[in-house]
């Protein structure tokens, strides 16, 4: 499996970086503004043991290989209103197909629930757009990562009210979109 985008481009992922966002909360016609500051080290194979032992993955061979992070991060939206969170993740291939790679993305704790979980991503090396899909009791977030150079960032994230199993993705709550730049 040749990974060396795919590595590059999680290596030029690491450091400090800054992000303003818009949301659109479709259920309720709001518009909200947020600004977010976060930090991003690569995780120590202690720590990615410790993410598979958290969602009760299958131990794996050569942590070396797998990229993993932890994010630290503060959001001040224009209300005023802070979050701080800190997590660990990493992701774990399962397949390349020309120039798709797919697997699983594991997080200590996720964003919309206080648990590990285990969700899907898809890298594609000509655009360099990461795209993790994770399905949550209500929802499932389509988050999609595009590094148009190692110090830019477009985010998109696309929030869908669950369907029905085996229906696809139809109603939309939340779109964001977000421009994030290393500082």
């Amino acid at each position: 499996m040749n990974t060396s985008i795919f590595d590059q481009f999680f290596a030029d992922c690491i450091g400090n970086w800054q992000s303003d966002r818009t949301y659109h909360y479709l259920t309720h016609k709001e518009i909200e503004r947020s600004r977010t500051t976060f930090h991003v080290d690569p995780l120590t194979s202690e720590q990615k043991t410790k993410v598979l032992t958290d969602n009760s993955y299958n131990k794996l061979d050569n942590l070396e290989q797998f990229p993993g992070f932890n994010l630290g991060f503060y959001t001040i939206s224009e209300k005023g209103e802070e979050v701080r969170q800190n997590l660990n993740l990493m992701f774990v291939p399962k397949s390349n197909n020309g120039s798709i790679i797919e697997g699983d993305y594991l997080r200590d704790r996720a964003y919309e629930e206080a648990r590990a979980i285990v969700s899907h991503f898809c890298f594609d090396t000509n655009t360099r757009e990461l795209l993790m899909t994770t399905n949550y009791t209500r929802l499932v977030s389509v988050d999609s990562i595009t590094l148009t150079n190692p110090t830019l960032r477009i985010r998109k994230i696309l929030n869908y009210e669950k369907p029905p199993t085996g229906k696809p993705l139809k109603n939309v709550l939340l779109v964001g979109f977000g421009v994030e730049q290393k500082v």
